[in-house]
C-alpha cells in the first residue's frame, strides 16, 4: 500500500512538474526535456507489462490533457512501457524471478545510461514523429529528437543520481 501511494505521488509530481514548466522550456527552439518519462523507466521490472502499460499509458494522457497535445505522450509511453522488458534484458542479465528497479546501483552506470538513452530515443522519436506528422523537414525532426533526448537524458541523469544519494544516506 505504501509504495503504491509513493508511486500515485511521484506520478503527480512528474505530471506537474513537466506540463507546470518543463513543456515551457525550449532550447534553441528544439530542446524540451521530457522528465516525465523517468516514471515510466523506474517502475520495476519485475511488474506485469500491462500494469506498466497502464501507468505509462495514464502518464502519457495526462500529460497529453494539460499540454493539449491530442494523444502524443500517450501513444509514445505507452509504446516505451511495451519495450522497456526487452530493453532491461538487452542491457541487463539477471535472474528472470529477481526482483528488481532499474537505477544505477542495481544495474551500473553504463547499463542503466544505456537503458535510459534508448528508451529516450525511442519515446522521442515517436512523439516528434507524431508531432510533426510530416518528414518535410527531416533536419528540423532529428535536430529536435537529438537535442530533446541530450536535454532529457540529463535530467534524468541528475535525477537518478539525487535518488541514489538519498538511498545511500538511508
Amino acid at each position: 500500500m505504501n509504495s503504491l501511494i509513493n508511486r500515485i505521488l511521484t506520478f503527480i509530481l512528474l505530471v506537474l512538474l513537466q506540463v507546470l514548466i518543463l513543456n515551457k522550456i525550449h532550447l534553441f527552439g528544439y530542446a524540451t526535456p521530457m522528465l516525465y518519462i523517468f516514471f515510466i523507466l523506474k517502475i520495476g521490472a519485475s511488474e506485469g507489462r500491462n500494469k506498466v502499460m497502464l501507468w505509462a499509458f495514464a502518464m502519457g494522457l495526462a500529460v497529453d490533457i494539460f499540454g493539449n497535445t491530442l494523444g502524443v505522450h500517450a501513444a509514445a509511453s505507452t509504446a516505451l512501457a511495451f519495450v522497456r522488458p526487452a530493453l532491461i534484458r538487452l542491457l541487463y542479465i539477471r535472474n528472470e524471478g529477481e526482483p528488481f528497479t532499474p537505477s544505477i546501483q542495481s544495474m551500473g552506470i553504463a547499463a542503466f545510461r544505456g537503458y535510459v538513452l534508448l528508451g529516450i530515443v525511442l519515446h522521442h522519436c515517436i512523439v516528434f514523429i507524431l508531432e510533426y506528422f510530416s518528414f518535410a523537414h527531416p533536419l528540423q525532426l532529428a535536430l529536435s529528437i537529438v537535442s530533446s533526448t541530450i536535454l532529457t537524458l540529463f535530467f534524468v541523469m541528475a535525477v537518478e543520481r539525487i535518488f541514489a544519494q538519498r538511498q545511500s544516506q538511508s
